[in-house]
């Protein structure tokens, strides 16, 4: 039984290794998410490190020589044009002004008199019980009463005016410096007091490669932009230096605001210059693989009546927010696969479906983008610094 047993192992053994084995059916194709291109508004843009300027910015000093008496305002208080600030000693001056009040009362009590002499003299010389030459003395006396009379009042109006600097007083509306002086303090000319600056219009500074000024015009979009890259205000710029810095090789460019977000003044902060905008496709920055620093895409098209997958070169521009503007090697409407790219491969058959990605994945590829959701030459990936750039350097 044993080797009857044997044999028939034996005889299955052999049957077994002579037999073809069977052929294994295909995988069924990959079922992969694609994006139609369509072109996108592109804004060719630089961003740079921008300077606020209070267009209105003033640094308080006194007028007259004294020592401080009152401090009638607090740092950081909001004024108006005329609010007094400081008051300095003014008794000598107040003195002084009482004494030119004074002289300017006797002086009017002598042209009074002298005026009433002159038509005594007058009237007796028409007489002729008063000579011509006592007629002259007398017009000659109201003359020179007159000229006191005159001096007095403008020793007076100089001295009221010279009151009045004994009360510094803020020159328009605005938000108050850090005072910089006490009670008792002795002040001069030169004294800084405080400072006043408006802050509800400012304008920013930025310096730009000259190459790049060449294309500025007046109408320029310029955008303040946040830390995280979001734009928080926008304006035109309005000046552009007629000069480069000879030592940087930069030229000043300015643009005014309101400013409604709380910005300050000598604030640092992101700025974005639009130098010009186009159409031109986009690519979602997934979509893209790269061999040897060569970026290919995985388009999807109908080959001998399958939908495969053909690995495509791609020429690349600027890299936006999350996608990459195409230069070459893609064309309007091609298909590009954006998932299972690692499990793709030259001529495979897929079965694609056609995605819209999100915003904060890549731009819409249906309809016009927004100006502000659109990537630009500027959006460069960030480093691990996240630092905003240098002054006078494009992202």
């Amino acid at each position: 039984m044993t080797k009857t047993v044997l044999g028939a192992a034996l005889v299955a053994g052999v049957a077994g290794c002579s037999g073809k084995p069977e052929a294994k059916a295909p995988p069924p194709p990959r079922e992969v998410q694609v994006v139609a291109l369509a072109p996108h508004e592109v804004r060719d843009t630089g961003e740079y490190l921008g300077s606020l300027l209070s267009r209105q910015s003033v640094t308080v000093l006194p007028q007259v020589n004294g020592y401080v008496r009152k401090i009638l305002v607090k740092p950081g208080q909001k004024v108006e044009a005329g609010t007094p600030l400081i008051e300095v000693d003014a008794r000598e001056e107040t003195a002084a002004l009482d004494s030119a009040q004074a002289q300017q009362s006797s002086s009017t009590v002598e042209l009074e008199l002298a005026r009433r002499t002159l038509a005594r003299t007058e009237s007796l010389n028409r007489e002729g019980l008063a000579s011509v030459q006592e007629l002259e003395r007398a017009q000659a006396a109201v003359k020179a009463a007159e000229a006191a009379s005159r001096a007095a009042g403008a020793t007076v109006a100089q001295r009221q005016v010279q009151l009045q600097f004994h009360v510094v007083r803020a020159p328009f509306a605005g938000t108050m410096g850090d005072v910089l002086v006490r009670v008792g303090d002795f002040v001069s000319a030169t004294t800084t007091l405080t400072t006043v600056a408006q802050a509800d219009a400012l304008e920013v500074s930025v310096s730009v490669p000259a190459f790049r000024a060449r294309s500025l015009k007046p109408d320029t979009q310029l955008e303040l932009l946040d830390q995280q890259g979001k734009v928080i205000l926008t304006s035109t710029v309005f000046y552009v230096a007629p000069q480069t810095d000879p030592r940087t090789q930069l030229v000043e460019v300015k643009a005014a605001f309101r400013n409604t977000v709380g910005l300050r003044p000598s604030e640092l902060l992101r700025a974005r210059l639009v130098y010009s905008t186009r159409d031109a496709l986009q690519i979602p920055a997934l979509a893209v693989v790269r061999q040897s620093g060569q970026p290919f895409a995985m388009v999807v098209e109908k080959k001998d009546g399958k939908t495969v997958v053909e690995r495509r070169p791609v020429a690349l521009g600027t890299l936006g927010d999350m996608s990459y503007v195409v230069e070459g090697g893609l064309k309007q409407g091609d298909l590009v696969a954006v998932s299972s790219l690692h499990m793709l491969r030259d001529g495979m058959p897929v079965i694609p479906k056609q995605v819209t990605l999100k915003n904060d994945e890549s731009p819409q590829p249906r309809g016009n983008a927004r100006a502000d959701e659109v990537p630009t030459n500027a959006q460069r990936p960030r480093t691990a610094s996240g630092g905003g750039g240098t002054t006078g350097g494009s992202r």
